[in-house]
């Protein structure tokens, strides 16, 4: 994951749009219970929560004993809604004509609402929990990155790993019943606007695939499964043409004028230096950060291939992606190479352009200007360096 930051609020489907509206028919969802710990007479709204964003339906007035009751037309597939007093809320789902007892504390709706002998709505609130937990460690880990306690690369490391805890649990949940409406809930929650489950990578499209398969077979020519159909088939089309682009950088080799990304960014001095100005030597494109663990080894390993080979036309153009500048510029001020860094620091494109998942990783340019070799294993460097110089 090379895009993320801190808080998760809320899924895709309850802020953007995943779920539709309801469908108006003879059948009915009665919606009955009690709030507690409610200080005074107030409105309780029921809430549908569709494509279109969340739609109020209906409306209560209750006194301090909290009980409540609605009426609402059955959808023809699940629906998620919510209760809703004043800044509280809890959701919720509905997925047949039924009738549902919720019970919640006006404190916190949102951690305490049950639905009695529901288990797709007891599956939801495992998910709020799972959710919840990650997202706590996600701030922890973003506060500890921005006051500089975390580097650059265990921040991206521990922050991946906490959205794996979640992915795991949201999996076998998903593959249990991809029909369901935790399955749709688990699949589209978020980390600051991007999806946890990543519809561009293919490991998570597999989640995406499996659950628009099940909705089109359950629910054909809804509006729901019309709209997850449309989105996992664009994904598709994307990371598609992401493959398509990475294999090119991987293994074709690519004029810098004509194809590959070119690269303009700042050395240490403010000096704009473009990758393609060093076209007519043989060229390592390096990725890297230097607040981390591994790179005074890398600098050192680097700079010894540098020394052997500058003379025969080699040339290195380095790419930091630090957060911290001054950190940066004290440690690059000396090196012997072009230097420079993204300001965008792991947040940065270039990463997803040139289709970097681990760093450091590097390509091998000809003097012609095209990649001829992708290196992750830097104990290959050397030899890749051979046989083009």
């Amino acid at each position: 994951m090379k895009k993320h930051a801190i808080y998760f609020f809320l899924m895709f489907a309850l802020t953007g749009g995943i779920w539709s509206g309801c469908q108006s028919g003879a059948k009915k969802i009665q919606v009955k219970g009690e709030i507690t710990s409610v200080d005074s007479a107030q409105m309780l709204y029921l809430e549908h929560r569709g494509l279109g964003g969340v739609e109020t339906v209906d409306s209560v007035k209750i006194d301090k004993k909290g009980t409540f009751r609605f009426r609402e037309d059955a959808p023809q597939n699940p629906e998620f809604y919510q209760v809703r007093l004043g800044n509280q809320y809890a959701a919720f789902t509905v997925d047949s004509a039924e009738t549902l007892h919720v019970k919640a504390d006006a404190k916190d709706m949102f951690n305490t609402l049950v639905v009695e002998n529901s288990p797709i709505n007891d599956q939801l609130r495992q998910i709020n929990q799972h959710y919840q937990s990650v997202a706590a460690q996600i701030k922890m880990l973003d506060d500890a990155h921005k006051q500089k306690t975390l580097d650059d690369m265990a921040y991206l490391n521990q922050v991946d790993s906490a959205l794996n805890q979640y992915k795991n649990f949201a999996t076998k949940l998903i593959l249990g019943n991809p029909a369901s409406a935790a399955a749709y809930y688990a699949l589209f929650q978020k980390v600051d606007d991007y999806l946890i489950f990543d519809p561009y990578d293919r490991k998570d499209y597999a989640m995406f695939g499996a659950v628009a398969t099940s909705w089109h077979q359950q629910y054909p020519d809804t509006p729901r499964e019309k709209h997850l159909y449309d989105f996992t088939m664009n994904a598709l089309k994307t990371r598609k043409q992401q493959e398509q682009q990475a294999e090119m950088l991987k293994n074709v080799p690519v004029i810098t004028e004509s194809a590959m990304p070119d690269i303009v960014l700042s050395d240490v001095n403010g000096n704009k230096i473009a990758l393609s100005s060093l076209k007519g030597k043989v060229v390592l494109l390096d990725f890297t950060v230097y607040n981390s663990e591994f790179s005074p080894k890398h600098n050192i390993a680097l700079n010894t291939l540098y020394r052997k080979y500058k003379p025969n036309g080699f040339e290195i153009y380095q790419v930091s992606f630090d957060s911290d500048e001054h950190l940066w510029k004290n440690a690059a001020i000396n090196v012997p190479w072009a230097a420079v860094r993204d300001p965008q620091s792991v947040y940065s494109a270039l990463l997803s352009t040139y289709n970097v998942r681990n760093l450091p990783t590097a390509f091998v340019v000809n003097r012609e200007g095209s990649i001829v070799a992708r290196v992750e294993d830097y104990n290959r460097l050397e030899g890749e360096l051979k046989k083009v110089l």
